[in-house]
């Protein structure tokens, strides 16, 4: 394992970082023995940073990875949650959000403690309310190490924030396909030159850019690399190539992921990849930007859907239909996933009653109402009572 210090806590973090947005699920909910082996085997193998956050698995992600850091797991490692700022409505509600993370997380205190999924918004009023004064007195008292802010705005926004408060660190969405959205390579550069550590989210793009296998076109120009690498790990050792890069977050969930996760943070040095390597990573950015039909991370932010709708699960299908070429496949998965046949629960695009509550929480500002008339334009005309009554029959 590599590690980088983080120039104002001197702390020496490890490259890889286990985020526990995406952890292993069973029957709909987080399988705690397999995601607790997995999140052990990661810090003996050099892993000092674990991310989680208020409302991560709906909300079980914090009391699950307490009991998962039990029995001096705890003591090795950098423990990362976030403040809910759209929870938040007055001074008060700052301490009882964090007293309630510390007794779910079973420990006295957060090494790095972010302010959540900032933008240029939502920062001003929350500034007003005394975030600073919260933050100064929960460090004095010991209950945080580090103060930073994860952030999904604009440039500007970013850097009139990083400089609003003396941070220790912050979070951005950071990969090939982001060099220019929300804070970007500028933005990264912005904070690193203050003194901030940074630590990259989204590295392979939920898991976008690892998916294998990958699409043809992509896939094409891959095999014209002179060494042959995952696509995993190309994504990785291209945000790691950066030397502003802290910490690259991974929502590792299989014993395979963090197998390869490790076997690359072993040795993906900034500076590592050759010019030759940097262009073709460029033109795969080109090629993926040109064929992506809904740029959805999978996060699950826009959930839940108070129409019931399956939001980042029809945008899933409705890529792999344009973006991977998956013509039956999609259109039979999208039935077995959103038809309810299963579930009893119809989580159909065309439920989509415009509420406009997903616009407010969507990190990438995706217009998913009409994106969502898209994919039930896609999938839920001509041929879709045929597939229905085909799933219901493998199915019932």
């Amino acid at each position: 394992m590599l590690y980088r210090k983080a120039p104002k806590t001197g702390d020496e973090l490890s490259i890889l970082g286990f985020g526990c947005m995406r952890l292993a699920q069973k029957d709909g909910r987080i399988d705690e023995e397999r995601a607790a082996r997995q999140i052990r085997h990661a810090i003996g193998r050099g892993v000092n940073y674990v991310d989680t956050a208020w409302p991560y698995h709906g909300g079980e992600s914090e009391p699950f990875l307490g009991r998962a850091l039990a029995g001096g797991y705890r003591e090795r490692v950098k423990l990362a949650t976030k403040l809910p700022a759209w929870l938040v409505k007055n001074r008060a509600d700052m301490d009882r959000f964090l007293d309630a993370q510390l007794q779910k997380l079973a420990t006295s205190r957060i090494d790095y403690y972010l302010v959540h999924s900032l933008n240029g918004d939502n920062w001003d009023p929350l500034a007003a309310l005394g975030v600073a004064e919260f933050l100064d007195r929960a460090k004095s008292d010991g209950r945080i190490v580090n103060a930073g802010f994860s952030y999904h705005g604009n440039r500007e926004d970013f850097k009139r924030i990083v400089d609003a408060y003396p941070w220790e660190f912050c979070q951005i969405q950071y990969n090939y396909l982001d060099e220019e959205c929300q804070a970007g390579t500028e933005g990264l550069q912005y904070a690193a030159s203050k003194g901030l550590g940074v630590i990259a989210m989204e590295p392979l793009r939920g898991g976008t850019l690892a998916v294998s296998p990958q699409p043809p076109a992509i896939d094409a120009l891959w095999r014209e690399a002179e060494r042959r690498r995952t696509p995993a790990e190309w994504a990785l050792r291209w945000v790691w190539n950066h030397p502003e890069v802290t910490v690259a977050l991974s929502g590792m969930n299989d014993e395979a992921q963090v197998e390869e996760n490790l076997r690359i943070a072993a040795d993906a040095r900034p500076g590592s990849l050759t010019a030759a390597e940097l262009g073709l990573i460029g033109r795969v950015a080109r090629k993926y930007r040109e064929i992506i039909r809904v740029g959805c991370t999978g996060c699950g932010y826009c959930l839940p859907c108070p129409s019931g709708v399956d939001i980042s699960g029809s945008f899933d299908l409705f890529n792999a239909f344009h973006t991977f070429g998956k013509t039956q496949e999609a259109g039979f998965l999208y039935v077995l996933r959103a038809g309810g046949v299963m579930s009893g629960r119809p989580a159909y695009a065309s439920l989509c009653s415009r509420c406009l509550d997903c616009l407010q929480k969507c990190p990438q500002h995706l217009e998913i109402p009409d994106l969502l008339e898209q994919v039930a334009a896609q999938f839920e005309g001509e041929g879709l009572s045929e597939r229905e009554a085909m799933v219901r029959r493998l199915f019932l």
